[in-house]
């Protein structure tokens, strides 16, 4: 019961944060400016601005553990290069600790999920 309700609350606090994302595509002022601070491109805001939120979905319906082994590694890899990209542009430790944080979560909701959200063997 324990292990059901981390893997819940985990993978709940983490399918918020990106849909989240979504406010990637509203093209606002700040949005804009922090991809530019960190050396994205623009084009890459739209990509993640569909790509997160259509992550979250895949985490919480039930099914395709295909597509949820996929939304994983997405967002494992979405997390670590903004991790990286807000080091390496000096942010400080608060800006950079969230992707951190939320990508721990994903680790703990990947790690405790449920056999039936999994490929078979696993």
């Amino acid at each position: 019961m324990a292990r059901k309700i981390v893997y819940w609350g985990t993978t709940i606090i983490t399918a918020v944060a990106l849909a989240l994302a979504l406010s990637y595509l509203t093209g606002s002022e700040e949005v804009v400016s922090g991809f530019v601070a960190v050396g994205y491109p623009q084009h890459l805001r739209i990509v993640l601005g569909i790509a997160k939120p259509a992550a979250a979905i895949v985490l919480l319906i039930p099914g395709f553990p295909l597509l949820k082994e996929w939304a994983y590694a997405g967002t494992t890899f979405a997390w670590t290069m903004a991790v990286i990209a807000h080091y390496s542009a000096g942010d400080g430790v608060q800006i950079w600790s969230l992707p951190l944080t939320l990508l721990v979560l994903l680790a703990v909701s990947y790690f405790t999920r449920p056999p039936s959200r999994r490929i078979s063997g696993a």
